[in-house]
């Protein structure tokens, strides 16, 4: 996990003990923004700039499929990798959220710490 030193992470999702769980996972290592939904997180992502975007679909006042979309194509945060962190396994789902909205990963929930760090790691180290 010494690729995540010095990394800003932004989790949004709606439910706080997922954010939680993700602080616990993360945060000894680098550090974890937090957004209640898809507004709050593009907002942080213009101000804050992270690293990585880890994003639910079904929010409240925008969800995040709208939300990647704007990060995505948006000059200030088109760079920042935004993976979809969901409970939402559908097929369907996958594909507009990678092929149309721009997302860089799909993670579906339940997830495992293994599985989530091995993704982050990934758009980490392609980032560079």
């Amino acid at each position: 996990m010494n690729q995540f030193k010095g990394k800003k992470i932004l989790i949004a999702d709606d439910e706080p003990s997922v954010r939680s769980l993700v602080k616990k996972l993360l945060g000894k290592n680098c550090t974890v923004l937090e957004a209640n939904d898809g507004k709050e997180a593009i907002n942080i992502a213009l101000n804050e700039k992270p690293d990585l975007i880890l994003m639910d679909i079904l929010m409240p006042k925008m969800d995040g499929l709208t939300a990647c979309y704007a990060i995505r194509t948006n000059q200030v945060t088109k760079e920042i990798p935004v993976v979809m962190l969901t409970a939402v396994d559908y097929e369907l789902n996958k594909k507009l959220s990678q092929d149309i909205m721009g997302a860089h990963g799909y993670i579906t929930k339940p997830f495992n710490s293994r599985e989530l760090t091995s993704t982050i790691g990934q758009f980490l180290a392609a980032s560079k």
